[in-house]
């Protein structure tokens, strides 16, 4: 029992578990525009019930398929499957568990999120083959979490609206921005192995210039958000301030120091998802 802890505790170390804050508040936010104010408390556990699930089992099976390239690259040599600390029995059997906790939540919102639960959950699987067929694997990692916004307003409402999905498209290009910026730590590593990605196609001054597109394209989603759901002042005010926590990232990293890029990556777009949606949170619970 102690050793399945310990392997336990190692695995969610090893996926850090605790970075799905990057994704939750955006679905939290289609959570509360769905509902016009608070959703009810069940299903907003259940919600975030799916939202760690479907996430824990896709970092962990992305773990297990790039445990070979992983091993091979000096930067994550020393993740838990190349090092040692895990088996890849163990991994698979955690992302099996996950899954079928996935599953579990989905069938306790509604009828709708138990049948797309496969399409979701492939969708956050397959991303971990994406490096290998296509430059713009950055994008399906985007769509992996920009489903959330989606998913979360079919468990509260039972259907979908095509104005949620601006906000899909919103998170998926701020995902894929942040990606590409994190993806040129490996240039010269991808380069010459043969993997696919935005900096290893472009170069790391390209890939900087396709990141801040890709970012001033996601507050082109945001502010159309706010006009699709009639937002207010206060909304406008989270866009704003999101805004200025992008341009403060672009400037702490740049394509010749790429030394604060955990800061960059990890931190300020941890603050940036919480800041957005307690804005827009804040402005639909006010307006009622």
């Amino acid at each position: 029992m102690a050793s399945l802890w310990k392997s336990t505790a190692v695995t969610l170390e090893m996926i850090k578990w605790e970075h799905s804050i990057f994704a939750l508040p955006f679905a939290m936010t289609a959570a509360v525009l769905a509902a016009g104010t608070w959703p009810p408390a069940k299903v907003l556990g259940w919600i975030i019930v799916c939202m760690v699930a479907a996430r824990s089992a896709a970092m962990a099976f992305n773990r297990l398929v790039d445990a070979r390239l992983d091993a091979a690259n000096p930067r994550t040599s020393m993740r838990a499957i190349p090092a040692g600390s895990l088996t890849s029995g163990f991994v698979l059997g955690f992302v099996l568990v996950a899954s079928a906790l996935f599953f579990l939540g989905a069938a306790m919102l509604n009828r709708l999120t138990l049948v797309l639960a496969p399409v979701a959950l492939a969708v956050v699987l397959a991303y971990s083959y994406m490096k290998r067929v296509t430059r713009w694997s950055h994008l399906v990692l985007g769509l992996a979490l920009g489903i959330a916004p989606a998913a979360a307003w079919i468990a509260v409402r039972g259907s979908l609206d095509v104005r949620i999905v601006v906000l899909t498209l919103a998170v998926l290009l701020w995902v894929g921005g942040f990606d590409v910026l994190y993806a040129c730590q490996d240039f010269e590593h991808d380069r010459k192995v043969g993997l696919n990605s935005v900096p290893q196609a472009f170069g790391i001054e390209g890939a900087f210039w396709i990141a801040r597109i890709m970012h001033l394209g996601m507050l082109g989603m945001l502010c159309w958000l706010v006009v699709l759901f009639g937002l207010g002042k206060v909304a406008i005010a989270g866009i704003v301030i999101v805004a200025l926590l992008l341009l403060y990232e672009h400037m702490i990293i740049s394509p010749k120091d790429l030394r604060r890029m955990n800061a960059a990556f990890f931190t300020l777009n941890g603050v940036i998802s919480v800041v957005f949606f307690f804005f827009i949170a804040a402005d639909v619970l006010l307006r009622r």
